[in-house]
Protein backbone atom coordinates (compact mmCIF):
# COMPACT_ATOMS: atom_id res chain seq x y z
CA UNK A 1 0.00 0.00 0.00
CA UNK A 2 2.90 2.87 1.15
CA UNK A 3 4.63 1.76 -2.38
CA UNK A 4 1.20 2.60 -4.41
CA UNK A 5 0.95 5.92 -2.27
CA UNK A 6 4.65 6.69 -3.10
CA UNK A 7 4.11 6.02 -6.94
CA UNK A 8 0.93 8.03 -7.01
CA UNK A 9 2.98 11.24 -5.37
CA UNK A 10 5.73 10.82 -7.99
CA UNK A 11 3.00 10.43 -10.85
CA UNK A 12 1.04 13.57 -9.28
CA UNK A 13 4.75 15.84 -8.81
CA UNK A 14 5.63 14.68 -12.31
CA UNK A 15 2.34 16.12 -13.87
CA UNK A 16 2.48 19.11 -12.18
CA UNK A 17 5.95 19.37 -13.30
CA UNK A 18 4.93 19.38 -16.69
CA UNK A 19 1.89 21.52 -16.92
CA UNK A 20 4.11 24.15 -14.83
CA UNK A 21 6.90 23.44 -17.23
CA UNK A 22 4.73 24.01 -19.79
CA UNK A 23 2.85 27.25 -18.56
CA UNK A 24 6.36 29.01 -18.36
CA UNK A 25 7.27 28.35 -22.16
CA UNK A 26 3.97 28.86 -22.96
CA UNK A 27 4.68 32.68 -21.04
CA UNK A 28 7.61 33.07 -22.79
CA UNK A 29 6.44 31.83 -26.18
CA UNK A 30 4.06 35.14 -25.85
CA UNK A 31 6.43 37.70 -24.84
CA UNK A 32 9.08 37.04 -27.43
CA UNK A 33 6.08 37.12 -30.55
CA UNK A 34 4.85 40.73 -28.70
CA UNK A 35 8.54 41.69 -28.82
CA UNK A 36 8.55 40.81 -32.31
CA UNK A 37 5.23 42.19 -33.81
CA UNK A 38 5.73 45.58 -31.60
CA UNK A 39 9.70 45.77 -33.74
CA UNK A 40 8.10 45.32 -37.00
CA UNK A 41 4.50 46.77 -36.26
CA UNK A 42 5.14 49.32 -33.93
CA UNK A 43 2.45 51.12 -31.72
CA UNK A 44 -0.04 53.42 -33.87
CA UNK A 45 -3.13 53.81 -32.45
CA UNK A 46 -2.30 57.50 -30.97
CA UNK A 47 -1.79 58.80 -34.77
CA UNK A 48 -4.75 57.49 -35.46
CA UNK A 49 -7.02 57.54 -32.69
CA UNK A 50 -6.36 61.85 -33.02
CA UNK A 51 -8.44 62.00 -36.09
CA UNK A 52 -10.97 59.81 -35.01
CA UNK A 53 -13.33 62.77 -33.15
CA UNK A 54 -14.08 64.56 -36.05
CA UNK A 55 -15.91 61.61 -37.94
CA UNK A 56 -18.45 61.62 -34.82
CA UNK A 57 -21.84 62.77 -36.59
CA UNK A 58 -24.13 64.53 -34.01
CA UNK A 59 -27.08 63.01 -35.44
CA UNK A 60 -25.93 59.55 -35.47
CA UNK A 61 -25.32 59.69 -31.67
CA UNK A 62 -28.58 61.08 -31.48
CA UNK A 63 -30.17 58.02 -33.03
CA UNK A 64 -27.90 55.50 -31.14
CA UNK A 65 -29.50 56.94 -27.24
CA UNK A 66 -32.78 57.32 -28.56
CA UNK A 67 -32.34 53.57 -29.54
CA UNK A 68 -31.10 52.84 -26.09
CA UNK A 69 -33.53 54.66 -24.23
CA UNK A 70 -36.24 52.46 -26.75
CA UNK A 71 -34.79 49.08 -25.98
CA UNK A 72 -34.27 50.33 -22.07
CA UNK A 73 -37.89 50.80 -22.02
CA UNK A 74 -39.41 47.99 -23.65
CA UNK A 75 -37.17 45.51 -21.70
CA UNK A 76 -37.69 47.07 -18.13
CA UNK A 77 -37.74 44.47 -15.52
CA UNK A 78 -41.37 44.66 -13.93
CA UNK A 79 -40.97 43.76 -10.10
Amino acid sequence: MNELITSGIELMLIGMGMVFSFLAMLIVAIKVMSSTILRFFPDMSGAQNAGSHHGDDLGTIAAISAAVHQYRLKHRKKD
